[in-house]
């Protein structure tokens, strides 16, 4: 059996906790509402009230060292009940591995219950038929206006990135590539990458032709020879 602590006061009686019990051999569960304040008696009645009550009583009991659990009268009293009481040690939680991974469970069905279906698939609650008689869409959506401050918010810093990531590729590239200033006149070679009139071996032929004389130029980076 484990402690699930620090939850939000739900219920009549304002539970905070929850004592998780595992049955090792038919593998069944048992939550159990409690308060993180109660103490030894309020336990061993609960665990009397609604677990032995039912089961009989307990050959053995895997728990931590919670001060609940080693308290004088929990001790005696599963003494006087012939229970044996088995503590894991300090970080070792594999001790009572079944009773912590329920507990993960248990934290993920709880995030789910405080949420509606349509929450959980879609991320917002559909509009009702009434909600269509309204003219004021804030009124319908409160978060409506803090929404929009936080998309514009959003949108800016995207365009802002992307025009910083447009100027560091153009600060690379001007790095890496250096602009040749042509002039009609100039004597240019031309690279044979693509040409495929070439006579002899394609693995023999050289890199570049020529040199030839620019007569025309095309922009900065294309000539006519």
């Amino acid at each position: 059996m484990e402690w699930v602590t620090a939850l939000p006061p739900s219920g009549y009686k304002s539970y905070n906790a929850c004592l998780v019990i595992v049955d090792r051999y038919r593998k069944t569960l048992i939550f159990l509402p409690c308060h993180k304040d109660d103490t030894a008696m309020d336990t061993a009645l609960l665990l009397w009230i609604r677990v032995i009550s039912h089961t009989g009583l307990l050959k053995n009991i895997i728990s931590d060292r919670d001060p609940k659990f080693t308290s004088a009268l929990w001790t005696n009293l599963h003494r006087l009940f012939g229970t044996k009481l088995s503590f894991s040690t300090a970080y070792h939680p594999q001790t009572d591995g079944l009773a912590e991974r329920m507990i993960q469970t248990l934290e993920d069905m709880i995030r789910r219950f405080c949420q509606t279906p349509a929450i959980l698939e879609k991320g917002w609650n559909p509009r009702l038929p009434a909600d269509t008689l309204r003219k004021d869409l804030i009124a319908i959506h409160p978060k409506a206006s803090s929404l929009k401050i936080i998309l514009d918010k959003v949108k800016h810093h995207a365009k802002q990135s992307m025009n910083d990531a447009f100027d560091y590729a153009k600060q690379k590239w001007g790095k890496i590539h250096k602009v040749t200033d042509f002039k009609v006149g100039d004597l240019a070679l031309v690279s044979t990458l693509n040409f495929n009139n070439i006579k002899g071996p394609k693995k023999l032929k050289g890199s570049y032709v020529g040199p030839f004389v620019i007569v025309a130029l095309n922009g900065t980076n294309a000539v006519q020879v």
